[in-house]
């Protein structure tokens, strides 16, 4: 069950910075100091009986049509491929916890959490202290060089959960000190998880080729990156942004990758999914001779191919055998972090990667936050290596705060309710084994892996057009396992999921009989 927490903004961020900001804002604007300490000590509720009560209520009304469609014609200005993509009737009047109200009046249900991004749903109430800060005037934008005591503290309270301590534990200033690789102990703010990843990748590179032109580690040899592979032992199996870099990794630019690898610039190497020996076999080979890998990245799920989900003795392997050749690891949780009891996927397989990238979920729809934890042994870049001029804003720190705060208060729920809809989807997808051939990913991350690409579509149509809820279909990548993708937001209850499922069920079977038509 979900509990509601009180916090104000001394609460999360001290009395001793409340109170310098409380004067800071007095002297600036002539308001009470007293009244603005009251406003910095106003207790907010996150999860309110009221706005978990509405979550139960709108779950039984999804579909229907609660307000008149908007008649609005204006298309904007797209390129072409995203008018092509454009779906205006579901575009948001408004939203509230798990749902929301499309430009047609209906209701829809967020089954991928708007792409990730807000684990705790639409105007989630806790957020309500990003106002606070606001009217305490605290400024948004800083700079590198300014970075605010909220970004500093949000800093020392993610490596202190990516190394499973408490934020105050006497531990937390011994691994902010460690140099070897494996412990995460270093933050860069950036903006979107490209740039993350961006960072991690640059970091790699820096050990063959220098942003300054000094000497390297492995000069003269060549780098490649490790990636997962598709099911056809290609390099479309991996997802890890949107640089021109990361796209190579999977196969885009192929004319411009062909140059860079035939000028022995970079090479890129898929290895098998969940296949150790073959981890090891690549590693052998590109660690000898000219070669020498530059970092092993990875997703935990391939929610960009099939949902496929690496288990951990693969892992396990993989990072032994990538310490053992001195090979880096990132871990790229853009998709995965905050929706788990403890915040990171990687921990809760026991892993020590070199880089995590976070985002998208941390700041919960809120703002464009991402970032790069890496340890201190890879700090090689100049601060305008990885910089973006918004990466270090103080309410996008603060909405990570406040995220962390509400899952950290509400482990045991995330756990079960996770669970609960895996087993549930799992379970459903056998019944339909016609149509079916069972499930993907792990947790709120299911997808429903189908027989056959139109059987995929055709369930992810119903439920978006019919059902109202948003559910993607992957068929478009060659050699993936056609899937249904969803991402439930961590305030659905068990109640809310059966709900759920009754639509989905009802999609299945009318694809069902059309399979057999």
């Amino acid at each position: 069950m979900l509990q509601n927490i009180r916090r104000s903004l001394t609460d999360l961020l001290g009395r001793e910075y409340t109170a310098a900001v409380c004067r800071a804002r007095a002297a600036l604007t002539g308001e009470s100091e007293t009244a603005l300490r009251a406003l910095a000590d106003e207790a907010i509720d996150f999860y309110p009986e009221a706005f978990a009560a509405r979550q139960e209520s709108l779950m039984g009304r999804v579909g229907q049509t609660l307000v008149p469609p908007f008649p609005n014609t204006e298309d904007g200005a797209p390129t072409y491929s995203y008018r092509a993509a454009q779906h205006g009737y579901a575009a948001p009047l408004g939203g509230l916890g798990a749902f929301r109200l499309g430009e047609d009046g209906r209701l829809y249900f967020a089954g991928k959490s708007e792409h990730y991004q807000i684990p705790l749903g639409h105007d989630f109430p806790g957020y309500a202290l990003i106002e606070n800060a606001k009217r305490l005037g605290i400024p948004n934008a800083t700079h590198n060089n300014t970075r605010g005591f909220i970004t500093r503290t949000l800093e020392r309270r993610l490596i202190a959960a990516a190394n499973g301590l408490a934020p105050d534990s006497p531990a937390l200033d011994a691994v902010l000190a460690k140099k070897e690789p494996g412990v995460l102990n270093c933050v860069i703010n950036l903006e979107t998880g490209s740039l993350a990843v961006e960072a991690a990748l640059k970091m790699m590179l820096s050990r063959f080729y220098t942003i300054d032109g000094a000497p390297a580690q492995y000069a003269g040899r060549v780098p490649v990156f490790v990636v997962m592979a598709d099911n056809a032992g290609g390099v479309t199996g991996n997802y890890h942004g949107t640089t021109v870099l990361a796209q190579t990794l999977r196969g885009l630019w192929p004319e411009f990758y062909a140059a860079a690898e035939k000028e022995a610039i970079y090479r890129v190497v898929s290895v098998p999914i969940n296949d150790a020996a073959g981890f090891e076999a690549a590693l052998r080979r590109y660690n000898t001779g000219k070669y020498k890998t530059a970092g092993f990245c990875h997703e935990i799920i391939l929610m960009n191919y099939g949902g496929i989900r690496l288990n951990e003795e693969y892992l396990h392997t993989a990072y032994r055998l990538c310490r053992e050749t001195d090979t880096p690891v990132l871990c790229d949780e853009i998709q995965s972090c905050a929706w788990y009891d403890g915040l990171f996927l990687f921990r809760k397989y026991g892993l020590a990667p070199d880089f995590v990238s976070v985002g998208k979920g941390f700041p919960g729809g809120t703002y464009p936050a991402s970032k790069i934890l890496t340890s201190a042994a890879f700090d090689s870049l100049s601060q305008f290596g990885a910089l973006v001029t918004n990466g270090q804003e103080e309410l996008a720190s603060l909405s990570y705060l406040i995220t962390m705060e509400f899952i950290g208060a509400n482990g045991p729920h995330i756990e079960a309710a996770g669970r609960y809809y895996h087993e549930a989807a799992a379970a459903l997808a056998a019944r339909f084994s016609s149509v079916c051939t069972g499930v993907e990913g792990d947790a709120h991350m299911t997808a429903l892996r189908f027989a056959t690409a139109d059987a995929a579509a055709s369930f992810c149509t119903r439920m978006n057009t019919e059902a109202c809820v948003d559910v993607s279909a992957q068929t478009y990548k060659p050699n993936c396992p056609p899937v249904a993708l969803t991402k439930l937001p961590l305030i659905v209850t068990e109640a809310m999921t059966d709900k759920l499922l009754t639509r989905m069920e009802t999609a299945l079977t009318q694809t069902a009989k059309e399979v057999r038509a």
